[in-house]
């Protein structure tokens, strides 16, 4: 079978390309995986190394059909939004004031937010289909080059982010590590987490560009 999707050009030096994407490309099915051949690898096409600042780990796509869009956490605009999701809005206005008008966040994407999800493919209705297959390696092979550019804020929700990222950040990086915002452990140290002005913050002393988080500076300019 072909690749299902290209390479990310800026992403290809990375060994999982040319020792594990062929493997997994050829076990995908023909057609009816999540979220698709043009959406598979979006979180690298918008979000390339040298422009990395922010790390935000998932752990697969939405398996309902039409709602993925390559990005952890985000679904297309037009979707109602998901719990998680709702809880991160809700903490965004609560540490911020304001949260995105939807659930797309490809404009965190584009202001250096690598939204990766550890699997990168699901089934319709199966979560965690694919998780086995060895996409993790992505993930901690993409985070270890963009870090080769500078220190980077990672945001680790929950075991299975801290997990999938052990070991990777370094004394110059921001960790900031809560539970889950899933409703069933939200409460648990997500609300009152404040990661999103605590980056800012980082960015700031940093002398670097804060991220936009609920889209305030594109409407003002707009």
């Amino acid at each position: 079978m072909t690749e299902p999707a290209a390479v990310p050009r800026a992403w290809a030096d990375l060994p999982f390309f040319q020792q594990d994407w062929p493997t997994i490309a050829a076990r995908l099915p023909e057609r009816d995986w999540l979220p698709g051949p043009a959406h598979v690898f979006t979180a690298l096409e918008l979000t390339p190394p040298e422009q990395v600042r922010v790390v935000i780990l998932g752990q697969d796509p939405y398996p309902t059909p039409g709602h993925a869009n390559g990005l952890a956490f985000s679904v297309t605009p037009e979707t109602a939004l998901p719990r998680s999701l709702k809880n991160i809005y809700a903490e965004l206005r609560e540490d911020i004031g304001a949260a995105p008008p939807n659930g797309d966040l490809s404009h965190w994407a584009r202001q250096g937010v690598l939204l990766l999800n550890t699997s990168l493919s699901v089934l319709p209705g199966q979560a965690g289909a694919h998780a086995k297959w060895g996409w993790e390696k992505l993930a901690r092979q993409a985070v270890a080059r963009a870090q080769r550019q500078r220190p980077l804020a990672f945001i680790l929700w929950g075991a299975h982010a801290q997990k999938a990222l052990a070991g990777l950040p370094r004394p110059q990086d921001l960790v900031i590590e809560s539970a889950h915002p899933s409703p069933l452990s939200a409460r648990r140290g997500f609300f009152g987490s404040r990661p999103f002005s605590r980056v800012n913050d980082w960015l700031r002393a940093r002398d670097e560009p804060v991220i936009d988080w609920a889209l305030s500076e594109t409407a003002a300019a707009g």
